[in-house]
C-alpha cells in the first residue's frame, strides 16, 4: 500500500501592506510580491494594493524578500504613484460606466 504525500497548498492570503518613508531618503514597503523593473530612477514594485511606482535619483535596493513580502530602498525619493490593477482590466468600458 503506498501512502499519498500531500503538500500544503500556498493560499493567496494578502500580506498587510505599508509604506514608511523617512526623510525622502529611506523606504520600507511591506506587502511586496515582486520587483517588475529597477533602476536608479524609477522601481516598479507589484504590491497586495496595486503596482507602484517609485521615483527618484541615486535609488538603490537595500533589502529585497518577497516570501515575507519586504522591501527596503534607499535614495532620493521624488514620488509614489499607484496604478490599480481593477482600472487596468476594466478599460475604457468599465471605467466609463462606474
Amino acid at each position: 500500500m503506498t501512502e499519498e504525500i500531500r503538500q500544503p497548498i500556498k493560499s493567496a492570503v494578502k500580506q498587510p501592506h505599508n509604506v514608511i518613508m523617512e526623510d525622502r531618503k529611506s523606504l520600507t514597503v511591506t506587502g511586496v510580491k515582486d520587483v517588475d523593473s529597477f533602476d536608479e530612477q524609477t522601481m516598479i514594485v507589484y504590491t497586495d494594493m496595486g503596482e507602484l511606482t517609485v521615483r527618484g535619483t541615486q535609488l538603490h535596493i537595500n533589502r529585497l524578500n518577497t516570501e515575507a513580502g519586504e522591501l527596503n530602498v534607499t535614495g532620493n525619493i521624488f514620488g509614489l504613484a499607484y496604478t490599480d490593477d481593477r482600472d487596468k482590466k476594466a478599460g475604457l468600458l468599465g471605467r466609463l460606466f462606474r
